[in-house]
């Protein structure tokens, strides 16, 4: 028995397993999860027409993209905002702790305006370059602003205009705020007091900075799926993980003794690898992700079954077992690229053309066929090959080759 080929197998077999007990809820809790895992708010907006502005699918489009910038500001984790139909937008909210408020800014139209002494709109939220909500004197939180080049020259002209009077600004029609002007205001910048707290400014600023919607919206639905609804979908979702990991982990034992082993801890190490990348690329996981997950994991074992069954046909040809395994390999490499390399190009169309679930289910489900062929025809080989190295046995059977005179051959 050659002990350093047995100590290199013990070390790596070791580290991944130690690793996978350490790391894995660590790592799984910290994959951020969809509305259908951890809960939130299910809102759906009616667009509909006004004498002003009128729905199409150009309206609609752009609605989508400031209803999608109002929510990612907020900072909530992976909202989902889509189009549904000719005049309907769907926004999901995961983990929203007060929904009401994230609610209430989807639908604004955010028509800012400056108006003069005569009621006059002087300047409105298009002439506005940025919108940043700070702390003023005294502690006050207030919404700074800077105007395009434009819109700065018109700000200083009508400031000029207007020393010793009022100038209001007005959101949606409602006044905000309505300073007295006391010299020209140059320098293309101006501030709105007035703010109860930082967050209703920080929520004026991202209404100011995404603009106004142009369309109407109306919220016709909004449904709240409980933390519960959510905590019983993950729960079963990670209890069909867990029996269909633990059944392939016995199968592959039992039909592959050493080699199944093998193979059973470079799934260990896949699986941690699966979720360190979602973790990195700030994956956002939903059931139809967690699919995708078991799927691909059917699949990293379908590759160590391909290679394993070359294995116990070059066996079989009176080849000893490191030529074996090693011819065993190569034979596999092409009908596991072809497999996989199909299987990719069905997760690209289901990314291109599908919206949201359909989406996670391919991002997952392609993170997870690439990795099941490094774990496949890296790791498990590199183990593999110092198990044979080891010459912990000779023995085809223990590899799970039970041919008829195999292990004669072998010797």
């Amino acid at each position: 028995m050659r002990w350093n080929e047995l100590g290199k197998f013990l070390i790596v077999a070791l580290a991944i397993v130690g690793g996978f007990c350490m790391y894995i809820r660590p790592l799984a809790s910290s994959v951020k999860q969809g509305l259908d895992l951890q809960g939130g708010t299910h809102v759906v907006l009616q667009a509909v027409d006004t004498p002003q502005l009128k729905v199409n699918d150009d309206a609609l489009d752009r609605a989508t993209h400031i209803i999608e910038r109002r929510v990612n500001a907020l900072g909530l984790t992976e909202p989902v905002v889509q189009r549904q139909g000719r005049d309907r937008i769907i926004v999901e909210l995961p983990g929203v702790k007060d929904p009401e408020k994230a609610i209430n800014m989807l639908g604004k139209t955010a028509m800012l305006e400056f108006k003069d002494p005569n009621n006059k709109t002087v300047l409105t939220g298009t002439d506005l370059k940025d919108a940043k909500a700070v702390v003023g004197n005294g502690n006050q939180p207030l919404v700074s602003m800077e105007f395009s080049d434009e819109g700065g020259q018109k700000f200083a002209d009508v400031t000029a205009r207007n020393v010793g009077k009022r100038i209001a600004i007005t959101l949606d029609g409602e006044v905000l705020t309505a300073p007295v002007v006391q010299e020209a205001i140059t320098g293309g910048r101006a501030q709105i007091t007035g703010n109860r707290s930082m967050e209703e400014a920080q929520h004026l600023a991202i209404l100011l900075r995404s603009g106004s919607l142009p369309v109407k919206l109306e919220i016709i639905e909004n449904r709240t799926v409980g933390p519960t609804l959510g905590q019983d979908s993950k729960e079963a979702s990670q209890k069909a993980f867990l029996i269909g990991v633990a059944g392939v982990f016995v199968f592959m034992i039992l039909f592959y003794r050493l080699s199944g082993v093998v193979a059973d801890i470079a799934l260990l190490l896949y699986t941690m690898l699966l979720l360190l990348v979602m973790r990195y690329l700030n994956a956002t996981l939903t059931l139809p992700g967690m699919a995708g997950i078991i799927l691909s994991i059917g699949m990293a074992v379908d590759a160590n079954v391909l290679i394993f069954e070359r294995f116990k046909e070059e066996i079989r040809t009176g080849k000893t077992l490191r030529k074996a395994m090693d011819n065993g390999f190569g034979r596999a490499l092409v009908t596991i690229l072809d497999s996989n390399i199909t299987t990719l190009m069905a997760c690209a169309v289901l990314f291109y053309l599908g919206t949201g679930p359909i989406k996670g289910f391919a991002v997952t489900l392609s993170i997870g066929v690439i990795l099941s062929m490094f774990s496949a025809v890296t790791v498990t080989k590199f183990l593999l090959k110092f198990l044979i190295d080891a010459n912990f046995t000779k023995s085809p059977t223990a590899f799970g080759i039970s041919a008829p005179k195999a292990e004669e051959v072998a010797k």
